[in-house]
């Protein structure tokens, strides 16, 4: 039986190591950039959001290194930029622990926080949430997972942020590179409880719920088969590599200009221009 207070994916989490620097970079690949957020003095970080429907995107960077963000810190120093956790939509947190404690897994949370929030208007709000995680080692693909509650939809969905000169709309999949894509995307299963599904080249796919982004375990080479001619040069061996967009492939492709690579039917940006994420544009 599925979880009842996870319901699909809500969003994913970009690991940068200068984060005003990445936003300056997603904006020119033609994406609506939040303003800049700032977390609490315990977390030690800030972000911006690019915001999709139902989903969105996060660059995540250290501002003061606290104990909380030590494992943030480590993915960059370990392999650099790039996917460093996905978020899935909660319905109730704290319900949604419980639901983990029952299938086997000690939930870390569940946390409150939040961050203020400029509106367009350009008052002063604030974005809240509330959070639990899977046990920090569970992380299929070596990817780590938790899942977000929003208390204040209204103040991180802001129509203003969701129209995107290159056409986005939402995510369709994210990709997960390993050298046992089967065996990844079967620890993914169990801790979701929502069933896997071979593909056609081999890859292993894991619905992430509802009619959101499904996620997608498959190795460098499969990968490379998907998009050829686009370069993987700084993707791991095992971790979150890209995302897949559902998108207006006229506006991406004048967007992104001589940044995108035509592949297979979709427009994609390399990882190395990606913040060690791949972008694959395809039709809405």
């Amino acid at each position: 039986m599925s979880l009842k207070n996870v319901i699909g994916l809500d969003h994913a989490v970009i690991m940068v190591k200068d984060l005003d620097r990445a936003a300056e970079n997603w904006k020119r690949l033609g994406f609506t950039v939040s303003p800049r957020g700032t977390h609490s003095a315990h977390m030690g970080s800030g972000n911006y959001t690019i915001m999709l429907d139902p989903d969105y995107v996060e660059l995540l960077g250290v501002l003061t290194p606290t104990e909380h963000n030590a494992p943030a810190r480590a993915f960059l120093e370990q392999r650099g930029e790039g996917i460093e956790r996905i978020a899935f939509t909660a319905v109730d947190s704290a319900d949604g622990a419980e639901e983990i404690r029952a299938r086997g897994y000690a939930p870390i949370g569940p946390t409150d926080f939040e961050r203020p929030v400029t509106m367009p208007d350009r008052t002063l709000s604030a974005a809240k949430f509330r959070t639990f995680q899977w046990p920090t080692a569970e992380a299929p693909g070596g990817l780590r997972i938790f899942a977000c509650q929003h208390k204040t939809r209204e103040t991180v969905w802001i129509p203003e942020l969701m129209t995107h000169a290159n056409g986005a709309k939402r995510l369709r999949q994210v990709l997960i590179v390993t050298p046992e894509p089967a065996k990844d995307a079967a620890h993914l299963s169990k801790m979701i409880d929502v069933p896997a599904r071979a593909e056609a080249d081999g890859a292993v796919a894991v619905p992430s719920g509802s009619d959101r982004a499904d996620f997608v375990f498959l190795t460098t080479d499969q990968l490379g088969a998907r998009y050829p001619g686009v370069s993987l040069a700084t993707l791991p061996e095992r971790g979150g590599a890209g995302l897949v967009i559902a998108a207006d492939l006229a506006a991406a492709e004048k967007a992104l200009g001589s940044t995108g690579v035509h592949s297979a039917g979709a427009i994609c940006v390399p990882p190395a221009a990606g913040n060690g994420t791949l972008l694959a544009f395809v039709k809405a």
